[in-house]
């Protein structure tokens, strides 16, 4: 084993004896000892313990014998919860944090704490749960570090990462592995699915924990492992890019607007790939285009093989619509399609699908309601929860919300500006079908 050792650190001595003497390679100490602890040192601080408590509404069955007394068979229920997460800090000045969507989830109280032993408490600015990302903000924020966001689409299979967050409540570990997979999905654990697969231990509580490589850049949010028993060296991330795409569209408009591609398909296999006359198995299998949708407008044709975005490699259709939905509704992708044996490079702008806002993260009071945008003519309120807070205040579902103390409204982001910086009394005109009235919020 010893041989292994010191094969491993004669490698490492010889890469940076190799490197540009401006590289910062963070393996070495003084006494050049392999070590991951300079880089560690800097990004451990940018990685936060989080604690949630909240109420959740659960179902519970009536056996037969007590239905005469109790009511309905199944009778619903709040109960009180409390949870442990990770979460990394990426802008140290406005104290935003991102994290799992399912950490946070239903929580009415979120405590952040960080390496050095100070506590903040943090709200909700937006979720995806379908990509299962949540931003959240601090309060008075200071004094924090922030993690620099790598790029995921450079990722290789075989590149080393660290995992770095709280499992079990231990406090802040770190665990080192390689990147064992790209692009992978079809798990049924949410809509988008485009994971880092890693072999870098990875247990309950570190969801929402960083992922870095070993320049300490954010290559991914921890989010999921494989089986529930803890870690089997199975672990999941959800990438930096496809992170960021999604935090910087809640913090322009308050909510995610996922772009569309518009067409249907299922992955290139090699049972296809033969019918197509094509030598790679790897890609997105074109079946259906929609009528006047963005590949429609663009020039797609149903039998396109579509094998990369924006010049990086997809490698199945899950890839691709994770990819799409999370660039953002507006925007300009680049497709390389393979169409009879021919590649060609097609520019496609995105256009939006109705995306819902859960409302809670504008105020406790609107809790039970889910948003969406209005064609920039306010923000309608969709299905609303049963005695729900935002129920008990009024609001119904197809209501508009068409301005917050007489000042109009365009989007999620106006609605939730405003609430925020609302003194006192806020009042919210609410169009309901040929009326309009006034729905008050509690401070």
């Amino acid at each position: 084993m010893k041989k292994y050792v010191l094969g491993f650190m004669a490698a490492a001595l010889i890469a940076v004896a190799s490197a540009p003497a401006s590289a910062q390679f963070p393996f070495f100490r003084g006494n050049q000892t392999p070590s991951l602890a300079p880089m560690l040192e800097e990004v451990t601080p940018a990685v936060v313990n989080i604690s949630v408590e909240g109420r959740r509404v659960t179902q519970q069955r009536i056996p037969d014998a007590f239905r005469y007394f109790f009511g309905p068979q199944e009778q619903t229920r709040e109960q009180p919860f409390q949870g442990l997460g990770s979460g990394v800090i990426i802008d140290a000045d406005a104290g935003y944090v991102v994290t799992n969507n399912h950490v946070i989830d239903d929580a009415t109280n979120i405590t952040v704490t960080l390496k050095d032993g100070r506590t903040f408490k943090a709200k909700v600015l937006g979720v995806d749960p379908e990509s299962d990302i949540a931003l959240l903000q601090l309060e008075d924020p200071e004094n924090l570090t922030e993690i620099e966001i790598g790029n995921s689409d450079t990722l290789r299979v075989g590149d080393f990462v660290v995992a770095i967050g709280n499992p079990f409540g231990l406090g802040q570990t770190v665990t080192s592995g390689i990147v064992s997979a790209l692009g992978r999905g079809g798990f049924g654990m949410d809509r988008l699915e485009n994971f880092i697969q890693t072999d870098a231990a990875i247990n309950r509580g570190n969801s929402g924990g960083a992922l870095v490589d070993l320049e300490g850049r954010l290559i991914g949010i921890n989010t999921a492992i494989l089986g529930s028993s803890g870690n089997i060296g199975i672990g999941f991330a959800i990438p930096s890019t496809m992170m960021k795409s999604l935090v910087d569209q809640i913090l322009e408009f308050g909510e995610v607007r996922r772009g569309v591609l518009g067409v249907r398909g299922r992955n290139l296999d090699q049972q296809l790939a033969e019918a197509l006359g094509l030598n790679r198995t790897q890609g997105a299998w074109v079946s259906e285009v929609i009528e006047d949708g963005s590949a429609d407008q663009a020039g797609i044709q149903a039998g396109d093989v579509i094998v990369s975005i924006n010049d990086t490699p997809v490698s199945s259709f899950n890839e691709l619509a994770a990819k799409v939905a999370t660039a953002g509704a507006g925007s300009e992708v680049r497709l390389g399609v393979i169409r009879e044996g021919r590649t060609l490079n097609i520019t496609v702008e995105l256009s939006e699908q109705e995306a819902a806002v859960t409302a809670a993260t504008m105020h406790p009071a609107l809790e039970g309601a889910t948003l969406s945008s209005n064609d920039g003519k306010g923000v309608r309120v969709g299905e609303i929860t049963t005695n729900s807070p935002a129920e008990r205040i009024g609001l119904r579902e197809g209501d508009i919300i068409a301005a917050v103390n007489r000042q109009a409204i365009s989007s999620a982001a106006d609605l939730r500006r405003l609430i925020d910086n609302s003194r006192g009394v806020t009042a919210l005109t609410i169009v309901r079908g040929n009326s309009q009235l006034y729905l008050l919020l509690p401070n």
